[in-house]
């Protein structure tokens, strides 16, 4: 759950933007888990090698470190036993948003890895709602999604746009990451807030060595959902990169994908529906944002369509402004 926070910081944070090339991290976690209790087996991850005739041109990307020791074994083990039924579904969800995290991480230069944070905020599901009201696929609250420029209204609530919340959360990310120069602890502050964090580094271990250790070292200051944070999301990571290891039964699901057509405000979607010939419910999939399912009144708005529906849409509706196609977001 990503807390609002008071801390005063530019809205255009010190972000390290980068272009980088499509390929996906290949993350060779080998070795057995680390049985020691209270150990730390720091698993040595190989780099996003970028390859093509552009590749010499562009920087790499860390990939998260991976710590295996007794609280992410829990995690691995409950996920592969008890709650194996649950990790395979959320497997499946990330087919439908795993690519377009995956791109804008890449994109920003962040951790291919850190998709799995929103897996553990809301499993994949743009419609998740907590009890203290955070919304979303990561699981914004109010105030925080209006700071990062969200709209969260009668009509529109962009906590629940996969596109808009994931631009966001991964803004705030960076920022986070500026400020502790630590995933670990970005990861952290993202559930419980930066000031909770920062009580926990004031009260930290001073002989600790690295980042991962610094995070290991204030594990017990932090609230306790925060606690699993980091290693229920170390463990996602480790079992996703061996799922056939572990014999998970997994079918993605088909990947978020859409055309954008302007509509007139007020537009209701059941009425796109029936000019596309598809349920109102595959709407509102790639909708999720419209939360009365019709278009905000006022002015024409890019509604989502099937790829390759812009055209029958448009001659329903007929001319106007609204039947131009435009990049989203």
């Amino acid at each position: 759950m990503l807390r609002s926070f008071n801390d005063t910081h530019p809205r255009s944070p010190r972000f390290r933007r980068r272009l980088f090339a499509a390929a996906g991290l290949t993350l060779g976690i080998s070795g057995a888990i680390g049985a020691a209790s209270g150990s730390i087996g720091s698993v040595d991850e190989p780099k996003n090698m970028a390859s093509g005739p552009l590749a010499a041109a562009l920087p790499t990307v860390d990939a998260l470190p991976v710590d295996v020791n007794e609280r992410v074994q829990f995690w691995i083990e409950r996920f592969s036993t008890d709650e194996r039924g649950t990790f395979e579904t959320f497997m499946s969800r990330e087919g439908v948003y795993g690519d377009l995290i995956r791109g804008k991480l890449l994109e920003r230069g962040m951790p291919e890895e850190l998709l799995f944070l929103a897996m553990i905020e809301s499993g994949f599901s743009p419609s998740a709602t907590s009890h203290v009201s955070a919304v979303g696929l990561w699981q914004f609250m109010g105030p925080t999604a209006r700071q990062y420029g969200l709209r969260v209204d009668e009509w529109v609530d962009e906590r629940r746009d996969p596109v808009r919340a994931t631009d966001a959360a991964l803004e705030y990310l960076q920022w986070l990451h500026d400020r502790y120069d630590s995933w670990y602890l970005a990861a952290a502050a993202y559930n419980a807030g930066p000031a909770r964090v920062d009580r926990a580094l004031r009260r930290r271990a001073a002989d600790t060595e690295s980042d991962a250790d610094l995070y290991w070292a204030i594990i017990e200051h932090l609230p306790r959902e925060t606690r699993q944070h980091v290693p229920r999301m170390l463990a996602f990571t480790f079992l996703a990169r061996n799922a056939d290891r572990y014999g998970f039964e997994i079918t993605q699901a088909g990947p978020y994908a859409f055309d954008r057509v302007w509509v007139p405000g007020g537009t209701p979607l059941r009425v796109v529906a029936r000019a596309l010939d598809v349920p109102t419910r595959e709407l509102r999939e790639l909708n999720p944002h419209l939360v009365r399912g019709v278009t905000p009144p006022g002015g024409s708005f890019g509604l989502r369509v099937p790829p390759g529906g812009t055209a029958s849409v448009v001659a329903s509706i007929g001319g106007g402004p609204w039947g131009s196609v435009g990049d989203d977001d």
